[in-house]
């Protein structure tokens, strides 16, 4: 849903509004606040940042957040799962993750909801590609399949079960097929 404000926001004053439920970004100088997940999309996303973490952040390789503001080059998102190596998570003051993130993450993973608009997803990961992602996921639940961006914006996509997809270097450790990532669905 896009909100028109009454006057045109500025970046800096749209980050002085009030948090919504759900989140809003802002982009282009619109407000666009994003559709309310339902169950595929909250199983994706759980599971997903949940296996990404048990196998990156031990080994303090990188670490998957969900639905966390990143708020660089003009614009602040919201994408559903993030990946930050562990040495560019932001931190504060006492050495813990910072609460303002303003760099692209190191990948991104976004899950289209049934109402979803998939070009203003596709829009945001180009966005964060151009400005140091490494990779950028779209996931489509209802399709069963899985966009992949690289860093050089060559787009692949993956459907059957037992496809790898591919992961940035920095993740290799991590494996994930088509059939396990649409197989939470069934548990």
């Amino acid at each position: 849903m896009v909100q028109t404000p009454t006057k045109t926001l500025t970046l800096e004053e749209f980050l002085q509004q009030p948090e919504t439920k759900p989140a809003s970004e802002f982009i282009d100088g619109q407000i666009i606040q994003k559709p309310m997940p339902q169950g595929k999309h909250s199983t994706v996303q759980l599971d997903l940042g949940g296996d990404i973490n048990r196998v990156l952040k031990p080994q303090r390789i990188a670490r998957a957040y969900s639905e966390l503001r990143c708020t660089f080059g003009g614009r602040s998102t919201v994408p559903d799962v993030t990946v930050f190596t562990w040495e560019r998570i932001p931190r504060d003051e006492k050495g813990e993750v910072a609460n303002t993130f303003t760099i692209a993450p190191d990948w991104t993973i976004e899950i289209l909801s049934p109402d979803q608009s998939q070009t203003k997803v596709v829009r945001n990961i180009l966005h964060y590609l151009a400005r140091g992602t490494q990779m950028g996921w779209l996931i489509d639940p209802d399709e069963k399949l899985v966009f992949v961006y690289f860093a050089d914006r060559t787009v692949a996509f993956f459907e059957e079960p037992g496809d790898r997809i591919p992961v940035p270097n920095f993740a290799e450790s991590f494996s994930l097929t088509v059939g396990q990532l649409f197989g939470w669905l069934s548990e």
